[in-house]
């Protein structure tokens, strides 16, 4: 039987995949700590962990009418994003997917009440908050396959929570040992762009608005704590704060660990930081030895 062997709330934003020289240049002299958050995940838990598949709840990867999952057998190619291709530019990637997993989750969407479909054709695009976790966390590792879940931008909350729920069945069904990745931010306005030049460094000052940080701290503690189910419960409270994608990659992954019931704390690689106005941070869930809601060892 599989299990869920890890998980994450890791950022994706355009600044880490900028050389070093340029993001001292955007945040006065010091880098980022998203980047260094990333390679010390790479050392301390992604090359020693014990898995078989990543999967990435993809906040970029927007569907209208149901949620999609990659089922390739292998991605491979060049990505410049459509977005940023100053800072993304022919990023190489090459890693095998999971085709027996993503048919097991959408074969399981029905019974959980929602949508999901595999699609294994060659030419869908991919994204960058897929790329760049994996170009950080995935390179070299060549036996570790990667599966993207799109996020639907139709949903709500209770339909990312089917999703999770759906992938909590497919992954038991299976053979693997499986890690999610949240790939998003946490609150996620921009400044407008006359403004936002001004507001490219690191500092929670530049975050969009007071409110909006302090809501992000609010569930920073939550997270640190466990108490996932204090997350859930003011979802629509945290809405108006505009959570990437509607926070539907956190809350697919959540869903899947047990929703209300995880306990799992989340530890930080890095800081809490500024994007341009947005809420970034990388918090990693170990799975608790007495399980991800504290019911089995």
């Amino acid at each position: 039987m599989g299990e869920v062997v890890g998980a994450g709330l890791l950022a994706h934003v355009p600044t880490i995949m900028l050389p070093e020289a340029v993001r001292r240049d955007l945040n006065g002299g010091e880098d980022f700590s998203l980047v260094p958050g990333l390679q010390r995940l790479r050392r301390e838990v992604f090359d020693v962990l014990d898995y078989d598949t990543v999967v990435v709840l993809d906040s970029h990867w927007a569907t209208t009418v149901e949620y999609v999952v990659t089922a390739q057998d292998r991605r491979a190619g060049l990505f410049t994003s459509e977005e940023l291709p100053r800072g993304m530019v022919r990023i190489p990637y090459d890693f095998p997917g999971d085709p027996d997993l993503a048919r097991a989750l959408a074969a399981r969407g029905e019974s959980r009440g929602t949508w999901i479909t595999a699609i294994d054709d060659p030419y869908l695009p991919i994204f960058y908050a897929t790329i760049n976790l994996w170009h950080y966390l995935g390179r070299g590792l060549e036996d570790k396959r990667w599966v993207s879940v799109s996020v639907c931008q139709t949903a709500d909350t209770e339909d990312n929570l089917r999703v999770g729920r759906a992938l909590a069945d497919a992954i038991a069904a299976t053979d693997r040992k499986v890690v999610l990745l949240a790939s998003g931010a946490m609150s996620h306005t921009f400044w407008p762009l006359r403004q936002i030049r001004d507001h490219e460094a690191a500092g929670v000052e530049h975050i969009f608005t007071p409110e909006a940080y302090q809501a992000d701290l609010e569930r920073l503690d939550w997270f640190a704590r466990g108490e996932h189910g204090k997350v859930l419960d003011t979802m629509p409270d945290y809405l108006r704060f505009k959570p990437e994608a509607r926070f539907a990659h956190y809350l697919m992954m959540v869903g899947a660990l047990g929703e209300g019931e995880c306990v799992a704390p989340g530890r930080p690689f890095g800081e809490y930081e500024n994007s341009v106005g947005t809420g970034q941070v990388h918090l990693w869930f170990d799975r608790p030895a007495t399980g991800w809601t504290g019911g089995a060892a």
